[in-house]
């Protein structure tokens, strides 16, 4: 053992035999013919904590071959060393898969905790220098675009049956595609998305190839389509809610709280706001008009024009359910009995089993010290997106909540009706694999009178043969979304500053390394 700048370090002294024939590396000739000894250093992987050196005394011979370009040469020990390497192949091969998983600053973290020293520029470029597996020309191929950077995206290619990437660039253009499957040609099938681009570089590049336009695709843009449809609607979603009890009089003079709110400056100004909107948008007029002369923002008119009284301006949105909601009554008792202490309260609450903070329950009695009543959890309309959500959800995996609701929206709506049974007609196609009826449903689909489903209807026509496929086919792009998502993974490691080459080693390297070890029999199988 010997001690260098960075500590201790295990030493190992070796000498090759003196008269064993070596190989010349240049003509691989048997030669005998000495000409000198020298020694190497290598450093090996650490031993007990400790890094490891060996100090290897290795020959150097003359080439007996006249023809051949080399004079002299060093041996090498199989399985020791390699030329030009100053660290045995166990050791490369560490720092190597390091790297592949690591990337640069993080594998040299991780080095140094294995007592292996070496800067990240160093890790970098000893994983750069790991060739590629050789590309096979795959039978299914996966197509897929991500995003690489700002507005920057790039192309990723998987072989769907192996499950492996292949190579990704940067851009979406047709004419790479196309180049690349000219350039391997044998492709069968190509499972991409709706993209024209890529289905412009298919056609080109393998036009024997069969196209399969993804169904997961096809129903992710149907779902944004029918959240189109329920944003255009959303004055019906409040028809979803349970009937409330009928109210006999007016709004206004409903109830004390009511008499409360207008008493105030704020409700007097909401009731002016609220008349003044009214009185110009019944005549017809623009949003955008009413704001200008009114002097006020776009939304503000939109928000006062779209309510039917004064009163739902001023009331906030229906709040969630909290964990104060069971104590409202004992807050309203504690009330009624003249205690009106929000600190009192909160600690009453507190042996009763409340362990939110004070300041909930100043604010849960707030409105008793206006003269309001208890402000209770009162439940939301859907929104667009709850909806869609609902429309687009399988019946037998809706709650009872759903279940409750849809029904009571849908017939209220027949805007809302009509999508829905167009979205469950296509549904029913996937689920048997039969499109002997998509013709008729997407004609169906642009006379429906809606135009998020009719601009839909017509790109699903142009592209009507893949989709055809990707419902009747058993092809997806399953396996080029889970590989989009380790793409993603890998850039945040770099802190999204890796290079595309980089980025193309590493999403290829880090695949064939993964499914080489979880090939490997564990000890517990054995």
């Amino acid at each position: 053992m010997s001690v260098d700048a960075s500590g201790p370090v295990v030493v190992v002294r070796a000498r090759t035999r003196p008269r064993a024939p070596a190989r010349c590396t240049g003509c691989g000739v048997l030669s005998e013919w000495v000409h000198s000894r020298y020694v190497r250093r290598l450093a090996d992987v650490a031993l007990g904590g400790r890094p490891v050196r060996i100090d290897l005394s290795v020959r150097r011979l003359y080439c007996e071959n006249a023809a051949c370009s080399k004079t002299t040469f060093a041996e090498q020990v199989p399985g020791l060393t390699v030329r030009y390497q100053r660290r045995t192949p166990l050791l490369q091969h560490l720092v190597e898969a390091v790297g592949v998983v690591l990337a640069g600053r993080g594998g040299a973290r991780m080095l140094r905790v294995l007592n292996v020293a070496l800067s990240r520029c160093t890790v970098l470029s000893q994983l750069m220098r790991v060739p590629l597996p050789p590309q096979e020309v795959p039978r299914v191929l996966g197509v897929d675009d991500f995003a690489l950077y700002g507005d920057t995206y790039g192309t990723l290619l998987v072989d769907a049956t192996t499950r492996l990437p292949l190579t990704l660039w940067e851009g979406r253009d047709a004419g790479q595609l196309s180049r690349w499957l000219r350039g391997h040609a044998g492709v069968e099938v190509v499972c991409r998305d709706g993209s024209l681009v890529y289905r412009q570089g298919i056609t080109d590049g393998a036009p024997n190839a069969l196209q399969i336009s993804d169904r997961f695709h096809i129903w992710q843009g149907l779902s944004r389509r029918v959240q189109d449809v329920a944003g255009a609607h959303r004055a019906c979603l409040p028809a979803a809610l349970p009937a409330l009890e009928p109210a006999g009089p007016e709004p206004a003079e409903a109830s004390s709280a009511d008499r409360g709110e207008a008493d105030t400056p704020a409700g007097r100004h909401a009731r002016r706001l609220f008349e003044a909107v009214h009185t110009l948008t019944d005549t017809g007029r623009t949003y955008s008009a009413v704001a200008r002369e009114l002097g006020l923002d776009r939304r503000t008119v939109r928000k006062y024009a779209r309510a039917r009284t004064w009163q739902e301006v001023m009331r906030r949105p229906p709040r969630k359910a909290s964990t104060l909601d069971p104590y409202l009554d004992y807050l309203q008792q504690r009330w009624d009995e003249g205690q009106y202490s929000a600190k009192i309260l909160h600690e009453e609450l507190q042996t009763k089993g409340y362990l939110g903070h004070y300041q909930r329950v100043k604010m849960a009695v707030a409105p008793l010290r206006r003269g309001l009543p208890l402000d209770e959890p009162r439940e939301r309309p859907p929104s667009p997106r709850e909806a869609a959500r609902w429309i687009t959800t399988r019946p037998d995996r809706r709650s009872l909540h759903i279940n409750d609701r849809l029904p009571r929206l849908l017939d209220h709506c027949p805007e809302l009706r009509l999508t829905h049974d167009l979205v469950r007609r296509f549904a029913s196609m996937i689920d048997n694999r039969d499109a002997t009826s998509l013709p008729g449903w997407l004609d169906d689909l642009a006379h429906s009178g809606l135009a998020p489903l009719a601009g839909l209807a017509g790109a699903l026509h142009e592209d009507r043969h893949a989709v055809a496929q990707g419902i009747t086919t058993p092809y997806n792009s399953g396996v080029n979304e889970g590989r989009i998502t380790d793409v993603k993974l890998q850039k945040r490691l770099m802190a999204g500053r890796a290079s595309v080459p980089l980025l193309r080693h590493r999403v290829v390297l880090i695949a064939h390394l993964r499914r080489r070890y979880a090939d490997r029999p564990t000890i517990a199988s054995k």
